[in-house]
C-alpha cells in the first residue's frame, strides 16, 4: 500500500491539466501529454476497455470524446498531487480506471467542494469524484455510484489536551471542518452548541486545529486516517478512538455523483464501476491509497438513505 507524504499538497495551487479527447492544434509533445495524463502511468493500477460498456455513454458523452470529472484537491487521500503536479490518490486514479474501461478519456478537473455541484449544473463537469457523501439531500440533485462506506473521525491535537474521547465530548467545543461537507450538519445537530467552524478546505480545517483555533477536526475517516499518519510524521495529531464506533461514528456510503436525470450516464459509470470491482481492479486502487477496509461489495445507486 502506498501513502503519499503531505509535502505534496504544496503543489496544490497548481492548476489541473485540462484533457481533450481529441486535439486539433499544439505541438505533437503537448498532444501526448494531454493524451497520457487521462491514463494510468507507471505503478498505477490499470485495466482494459470493454467497447460494450462504451456503447452504453449517452451521445453527448461520446461525441465530446471525454468526462470532465470534477475533483477536490487536495483531499488526501481521495485525491492529491505528486511531485510533477500529476493528480493522485483515490479519485483520480479510479477516475482514469473508469475511463479506460469505458474507452473514453477523463478531464480531471480542480474544483472546490462547496462548487462542484453547481459545476454540472452549469455543464463544466459530468460526474463529481470527490469523496462525496451519499445523503438524502443531495439525492434531489444527484445520484450516487457508491464506491466506499465508512464513518468520520475526530482527530485532536497531539497529546488530546482537551480530554476528548467520544463524540459526546465535542460539545461546547469549537470543531473545524470542511465546508459543505456532512460532518457539519452531524455535529449541528448534536444540538449541544458545538461551534462548528466552516473552512474552505480541509486543509484549512486541519491548519486550524495545529493552531489551536479549534479543539477537534473532523473528516471522513479515511481523510482523517491519512492527515493523524502523515503529519509530521504523526505527532502533531491523533485519532480520538471510541470503542463503540471502532469503524468511525455515522457510517455512510460515499461514491460517484452524477446529476440524476443524466441516467444513461449513471447505469454507464455503474456498470463500469462494477467490471472494476468484478476484476479487482477496484480493490487495488483503494488498498494502494490505504483504504481497502472501507470497500463497497458491489456498484450500487443511492444506497444512502432514500431521499425524502
Amino acid at each position: 500500500m502506498t501513502k503519499y507524504p503531505l509535502a505534496l499538497l504544496a503543489t496544490a495551487a497548481v492548476a489541473t491539466l485540462a484533457l481533450s479527447g481529441c486535439s486539433g492544434s499544439g505541438s505533437a509533445d503537448a498532444a501526448n501529454e494531454t493524451a497520457s495524463s487521462s491514463l494510468p502511468t507507471g505503478d498505477e493500477i490499470t485495466t482494459t476497455a470493454d467497447a460494450a460498456l462504451g456503447e452504453l455513454l449517452p451521445e453527448d458523452i461520446v461525441d465530446a470524446g471525454v468526462i470532465n470529472i470534477a475533483v477536490d484537491i487536495p483531499f488526501p487521500p481521495m485525491a492529491m498531487y505528486d511531485e510533477n503536479n500529476r493528480e493522485i490518490g483515490f479519485d483520480p486514479e479510479l477516475g482514469r480506471l473508469l475511463g479506460q474501461k469505458l474507452g473514453i478519456d477523463v478531464s480531471l478537473n480542480k474544483q472546490a467542494f462547496d462548487s462542484v455541484i453547481p459545476s454540472l449544473q452549469a455543464n463544466k463537469n459530468d460526474i463529481i469524484m470527490s469523496g462525496m457523501n451519499d445523503t438524502p439531500e443531495r439525492q434531489e440533485t444527484l445520484s450516487f455510484i457508491d464506491y466506499t462506506h465508512g464513518g468520520f473521525a475526530i482527530a485532536v491535537q497531539k497529546g488530546n489536551p482537551e480530554g476528548i474521547t467520544t463524540q459526546r465530548d465535542l460539545c461546547g467545543k469549537t470543531v473545524s471542518v470542511q465546508k459543505a461537507t456532512v460532518q457539519g450538519d452531524l455535529l449541528r445537530a448534536m444540538d449541544c452548541d458545538v461551534d462548528v467552524m466552516e473552512l474552505p478546505s480541509d486543509l484549512d480545517a486541519q491548519t486550524a486545529l495545529r493552531a489551536g483555533k479549534s479543539q477537534a477536526y473532523t473528516a471522513d475517516a479515511v481523510v482523517a486516517e491519512y492527515v493523524v499518519a502523515t503529519t509530521d510524521d504523526g505527532e502533531a495529531f491523533e485519532i480520538v478512538r471510541d470503542p463503540e464506533n471502532p469503524a468511525g461514528f455515522n457510517p455512510v456510503y460515499s461514491g460517484i455523483g452524477v446529476l440524476k436525470d443524466d441516467t444513461e450516464l449513471i447505469e454507464a459509470v455503474r456498470q463500469a464501476l462494477q467490471a472494476l470491482i468484478d476484476e479487482g481492479t477496484y480493490q487495488e486502487v483503494l488498498e494502494r491509497n490505504s483504504i481497502g477496509a472501507y470497500a463497497v461489495e458491489s456498484a450500487e445507486v443511492n444506497q444512502g438513505a432514500d431521499a425524502s
